[in-house]
């Protein structure tokens, strides 16, 4: 652990950004914190982006500099389990975006189609029909499946879109088999966020109480639900995703008081 004050752990998606738009106040947010001690850490279970692209979103949407290494994205959890439990080799096939296929490589995996130890499915804005036959063929044909994330949805200004999880469960319904999930609220992705943080306190922020707060609950870290994302009405959180803090948007956190507002001081 280091001398920051706390570290705020945030999702991006619903929380920092809808799609090609910032959060209004959510720069401002993030200058707030880092300019009172807080470390800044950002986690999503978006798989299309890398650590480079997430920094680069942040300060187009919000004006603010983040830092790339300050980035944990289901890809890279994804990556790294298949690295862990690699024997060998490993060959895997992606479905999803370019950021998975190159968190597998960094990690000394060779992607492709064929004879595949694996095949790891995220979230694909151009999916075909043939990608999905092919990925389901070879699960059944003994490759392991993984998850980056189960999203069902991500939210975007003109409502919900399907996330990573539709794909998911129609690969896992075509082939018989359930996967090993690496995102929110897994220990793969929680612990590799764990790995990084400085601040004597813990605050996670997200939109999506079945991810982003039982994560928080997971590590007992404090938890922040924000209303500008996937949930947008706080009577429709669950009692045992109810955060400690739930507020329109992370424009209302408060540095100076966000410990005290969360029952932690």
């Amino acid at each position: 652990m280091g001398d920051a004050i706390g570290t705020l752990i945030l999702d991006l998606d619903g929380v920092v950004y809808l799609d090609g738009q910032g959060v209004p106040g959510a720069g401002e947010t993030l200058e707030r914190f880092t300019d009172s001690g807080w470390q800044v850490l950002y986690a999503t279970n978006n798989s299309t982006k890398t650590g480079k692209t997430v920094a680069e979103h942040i300060r187009g949407r919000t004006g603010f500099r983040a830092d790339p290494d300050d980035a944990i994205t289901s890809a890279m959890t994804a990556a790294r389990h298949v690295a862990s439990t690699a024997e060998g080799t490993t060959r895997a096939m992606v479905v999803g975006g370019a950021s998975i296929s190159a968190e597998l490589v960094d990690r000394g995996i060779t992607v492709c189609d064929d004879d595949v130890d694996v095949v790891v499915v995220g979230l694909d804005l151009a999916i075909t029909y043939e990608r999905l036959d092919i990925a389901a063929r070879r699960i059944r044909e003994g490759a392991s499946f993984v998850a980056t994330n189960t999203d069902a949805t991500y939210p975007t200004p003109s409502g919900l879109a399907p996330g990573a999880g539709t794909i998911v469960a129609a690969i896992s319904t075509a082939s018989g088999v359930e996967p090993v999930n690496c995102g929110k609220p897994t220990r793969a992705f929680g612990d590799m966020v764990a790995e990084r943080i400085k601040g004597r306190h813990v605050v996670m922020v997200g939109d999506r109480p079945e991810t982003d707060i039982a994560l928080g609950k997971r590590y007992d870290w404090s938890t922040v639900l924000v209303l500008s994302g996937v949930t947008r009405a706080a009577d429709d959180v669950p009692a045992v995703h109810r955060a400690d803090m739930i507020t329109a948007s992370i424009a209302d956190l408060d540095p100076a008081t966000l410990l005290t507002d969360v029952g932690r001081r």
